[in-house]
């Protein structure tokens, strides 16, 4: 017999790595939007955004071809353009800043909250599509700029309720890093390779760290100050000279961006760390990476200066430094802190109409278009019964701040209003209705 029409119905899924935000979990995500984009505006910064996909070349450009196997790419049907999901949003801002060459203001400070996607291997903290808070200043290249640009990063993290004992900003100069390099017997040629295996530096095994160490061609010696210096961390303030017995003066922009940080009173979240070298080769100068204190999470920010991309993309030589932080791993920090409860993040409205009375049940639209008409956020039940302690706990689980009961004295011309917060609860007249809801909603 035919199975046709016999079997069930194919059940979908959303695809591997990607998120369905129901209300709770997208009262989250516009929480923490939110917190992003009132730190960007404070700080000064605009609002831009681009294409949700771009030609290939504009990643390519900047990355080379091996960037296409972590790419959504694809070609229209019947056209030989190829495109790509946006896998990052520097390159839609290289190309946005290029099109207005010298009429950018300087400096330009732009923010941006796009969806990115990546065609990677899900795993904890890293999906195939997600939310990212982007921050540059393009235009000014002095230390207090890169200090500037980490505190606003700072500033939404403080929002957000977490303090210097959970996350910590590890920061260091890819200048200053190179000439330690250059001093310990690595070579020009092996330069990038150096930098390659300090990004690395937490995710290998001690033992193939020092191998591939000393197939930079150092000597025992050598590879022994490597390592320290891979691991050299100290507090902001704190003489850093003391991180790899360097004089003082071959560490001058760590001491430049030390005072900025003080100077924005960001200084007790920072932490100089050398085996910050972000592994991306277009960084100039100034990097950092955020990261919570307990290590069980990967970064929840990173960023830094470029100052050659902007020319890289056909534009004029712009200094620029910006970071990207992500949904992902920052809701992961946030839940596991115990500093965030989806539940309590919704929306709350500022009333709730009930009908206790059959004879008042054609009068629940009407007064709910009031409130609403009256500019407040207005719900009502849809609940058949009358009894009106299930009405009220109704109320109570969306979180209302005011019921507003409709019962037989609506004959009269009288409706209660109820103060869920205090418990108290009034008659007034109907006519009289905003005034009073008004009035419950200003009081203390």
């Amino acid at each position: 017999m035919s199975s046709k029409g016999s079997s069930k119905s194919k059940a979908f899924q959303a695809p591997r790595g990607t998120r369905d935000f129901y209300p709770r979990e997208m009262a989250l995500r516009r929480h923490v939007e939110t917190c992003w984009r009132d730190a960007s505006i404070n700080w000064g910064f605009q609002e831009i955004e681009g294409p949700t996909f771009e030609h290939l070349d504009l990643y390519t450009v900047k990355s080379g071809p091996g960037i296409v196997s972590e790419l959504f790419s694809f070609e229209r049907s019947g056209g030989d353009t190829s495109y790509a999901m946006r896998p990052e949003f520097t390159p839609t801002l290289a190309r946005m800043a290029v099109a207005r060459g010298n009429a950018l203001p300087v400096p330009t400070k732009w923010f941006s909250i796009p969806c990115l996607f990546r065609a990677e291997r899900p795993q904890r903290g890293r999906l195939r599509e997600h939310v990212q808070w982007n921050v540059d200043i393009l235009g000014l290249s002095d230390a207090d700029t890169d200090a500037e640009l980490i505190s606003v990063a700072v500033a939404a993290l403080d929002r957000l309720g977490l303090d210097p004992s959970m996350v910590q900003v590890k920061y260091s100069h890819r200048d200053v890093v190179a000439r330690l390099l250059t001093d310990l017997g690595v070579t020009s040629e092996h330069l990038s390779a150096a930098f390659d295996l300090l990004d690395r530096r937490d995710k290998l095994p001690a033992d193939a760290f020092m191998e591939k160490a000393t197939a930079l061609g150092l000597d025992d010696a050598a590879v022994d100050r490597f390592d320290k210096l891979a691991h050299a961390r100290t507090k902001a303030g704190e003489d850093p000279s003391t991180l790899a017995d360097v004089p003082a003066e071959d560490l001058d922009h760590l001491l430049e961006l030390d005072k900025a940080l003080k100077h924005h009173d960001i200084a007790e979240w920072c932490h100089v760390d050398l085996g910050i070298v972000r592994g991306l080769a277009y960084y100039t100068g100034t990097v950092f990476e955020i990261h919570e204190t307990s290590g069980a999470e990967r970064a929840i920010a990173g960023g830094g200066r470029y100052d050659h991309l902007v020319e890289l993309f056909g534009g004029p030589s712009t200094p620029a430094c910006g970071f990207g932080m992500g949904d992902v791993v920052l809701s992961l920090v946030l839940q596991d802190r115990g500093l965030i409860d989806p539940d309590t993040l919704g929306p709350r409205p500022d009333v709730f109409v009930v009908c206790a009375d059959d004879a008042a049940r054609d009068h629940i639209v009407p007064t709910v278009a009031r409130m609403r008409h009256a500019g407040l956020h207005a719900r009502r039940s849809y609940k058949s019964t009358r009894n009106v302690g299930k009405l009220l706990k109704e109320a109570g689980q969306h979180d209302a701040r005011i019921a507003i009961i409709l019962g037989g004295e609506l004959q009269e011309g009288i409706v209660s209003v109820k103060d869920l917060g205090s418990g108290d609860q009034q008659q007034v007249q109907l006519t009289e209705l905003e005034t009073a809801v008004h009035q419950l909603l200003m009081a203390p």
